[in-house]
C-alpha cells in the first residue's frame, strides 16, 4: 500500500444485517466487501468478496448469527482468514453508519465513551437501528481499542433545515424538552447523489436546486438548495413521508389514537402496524415493488391502486419542493426502486411538463446500470439515475476527519 494511502473500514449495521466495506483512500479503491444477514434468525448467511490483484474472489456460506456482536466478529475474522488484512492493526480508521444523531450530532464524530453513550440515549428515536449501530461500535472497539473510529449520521445532512421546516405545530416545550421535531434520514445518500449530480452536470452544487429521491423499501425525498437540505419528507422517525414498503408515510395523527381506542390496540401494536404492516404491503399484500408489478400485470386492482398512490405521493412532494425552491434544475433517482424501476420513475414525472420536467421514455426504459440521464435533450430540468454509495460517502468523511486530525 502506498504510504500516503489509508485503509478505512466501514460498518453499516442494520436491524438484521451488517454490511462491511474496506476502502483504500484517497482514490476510493474498494478492497473488500462483506455481508452478514438474517442476524438472530434460525438460518443466516455470510458473504465476502475481496480483491486478488485486479480480480475478485468470493465466498458464501450459511451461518447462524446470534447477534450483531457475533456477526461483526465473524466478518472481521473472514477478512483476516482470506488475507485481505493480517490484523486490524493494518487499518488506519473505521467509520460506522448511525441512523439517528438527534440534535446532538451534526457532523462525523470521533467515538469515545461519551459519544457512544449519547448515541445509545438516542435509541428511543430509532429503536430498530441505533442499538445495532452501538453494538457494532462496541464490538470493534473491543477488537481494536487503539483504532480511531468515527460515527457518520443519517440525520447530519438535514441539520441545515430551517426552523419552519423542522418544527411541528405543537407546544414549544415538546421540542425544547423532548426533542420532538423533524430530523430526516437517508442524509448520507441524499448528499452523495446530489454531489454526483452536480459533477455530472459540471455545475457547482452550491448553485443548484435539486430534488433527490431515495426510493427503496424505506423511501424519502429531499429538497437540496445551494448544497444544503432545506426540507425532507421523513420526520422525527422514518415513518413519515412517502408511501414505503411497509411504512404508512404521511398520516392523519388522529388515526393512531383511533386504533388505540376503537380497536383496543396498545401503542406498541399500533407502532408495529404503521411501520411493518402498512405502506404497499398494507394496501396490496406485498411490500416488494417487483411483486407488486407482477400482481398488477396479473390484473390485481389493489396492486395497481397501490402503485398509483405511491406515484401520486411522489408527484406531490416534487411539486411542493419545486415551489419551495422557486424552481428546479434536476431530479435525482436513487435506491433500489429509484435506480431500477422505470415505471415508478415515469409515474413520478408524469404530467409535470409545466415544471420543465420532460422524461425521455426510451432512455428511461433502457436496461442499464450506473449513472445516466433520462431526460429529453431540450428539457429544462435534468433527470438523473445515480446509484447511491453510502459506504463510500462514509469512508470519504472518515478519511477527511482522520487525515486532518
Amino acid at each position: 500500500m502506498a504510504e500516503d494511502q489509508a485503509r478505512i473500514l466501514v460498518i453499516n449495521a442494520g436491524s438484521s444485517s451488517i454490511k462491511l466495506r474496506l476502502y483504500r483512500l484517497p482514490g476510493d479503491r474498494l478492497e473488500a466487501y462483506g455481508l452478514a444477514e438474517r442476524i438472530g434468525e434460525a438460518e443466516g448467511r455470510l458473504g465476502l468478496r475481496w480483491r486478488e490483484g485486479e480480480d475478485w474472489a468470493e465466498q458464501e456460506s450459511a451461518r447462524r448469527f446470534a447477534d450483531h456482536h457475533q456477526a461483526l466478529e465473524v466478518l472481521v475474522q473472514a477478512l483476516i482468514d482470506t488475507a485481505v488484512i493480517e490484523s486490524l492493526a493494518d487499518l488506519e480508521a473505521a467509520g460506522h453508519r448511525v441512523v439517528h444523531g438527534g440534535e446532538v450530532f451534526s457532523a462525523p464524530t470521533r467515538l469515545d465513551a461519551a459519544a457512544v453513550a449519547a448515541i445509545e440515549r438516542l435509541s428511543a428515536l430509532a429503536p430498530l437501528h441505533n442499538p445495532p449501530g452501538v453494538d457494532g461500535i462496541r464490538t470493534l472497539q473491543g477488537l481494536a481499542p487503539e483504532l480511531p473510529q468515527y460515527a457518520v449520521f443519517d440525520t447530519a445532512f438535514h441539520h441545515t433545515l430551517p426552523p419552519e421546516a423542522y418544527l411541528y405545530a405543537l407546544p414549544r416545550e415538546l421540542h425544547r424538552e423532548h426533542g420532538v421535531r423533524r430530523y430526516g434520514f437517508h442524509g448520507t445518500s441524499h448528499h452523495y447523489v446530489a454531489q454526483r449530480a452536480a459533477e455530472r452536470m459540471a455545475r457547482p452544487l452550491q448553485e443548484l436546486r435539486l430534488i433527490t429521491l431515495h426510493l427503496g423499501n424505506g423511501a424519502s425525498v429531499t429538497a437540496v438548495q445551494n448544497g444544503q437540505s432545506i426540507d425532507t419528507s421523513m420526520g422525527m422517525t422514518p415513518t413519515e413521508g412517502l408511501v414505503m414498503g411497509t411504512r404508512c408515510g404521511d398520516l392523519d395523527p388522529a388515526i393512531p389514537l383511533l386504533l388505540c381506542t376503537r380497536l383496543e390496540k396498545t401503542p406498541q401494536q399500533v407502532e408495529d402496524l404503521l411501520n411493518h404492516q402498512s405502506g404497499l404491503k398494507g394496501l396490496a399484500g406485498a411490500g416488494d415493488m417487483r411483486a407488486l408489478h407482477e400482481k398488477e400485470a396479473a390484473g390485481d386492482q389493489h396492486a395497481a391502486l397501490a402503485i398509483r398512490l405511491l406515484c401520486r405521493r411522489l408527484k406531490k412532494y416534487i411539486g411542493a419542493y419545486a415551489a419551495l425552491m422557486g424552481g428546479l434544475d434536476a431530479i435525482v433517482f436513487t435506491g433500489g426502486i429509484g435506480e431500477h424501476d422505470a415505471a415508478i420513475r415515469a409515474g413520478a414525472c408524469a404530467d409535470l411538463g409545466f415544471l420543465g420536467i420532460e422524461l425521455d421514455q426510451s432512455r428511461n426504459r433502457r436496461k442499464a446500470d450506473g449513472e445516466r440521464a433520462i431526460h429529453r435533450d431540450a428539457a429544462a430540468v435534468a433527470l438523473w439515475v445515480i446509484p447511491t454509495n453510502e459506504e463510500l460517502a462514509i469512508a470519504r468523511q472518515v478519511w477527511a476527519c482522520f487525515s486532518t486530525a
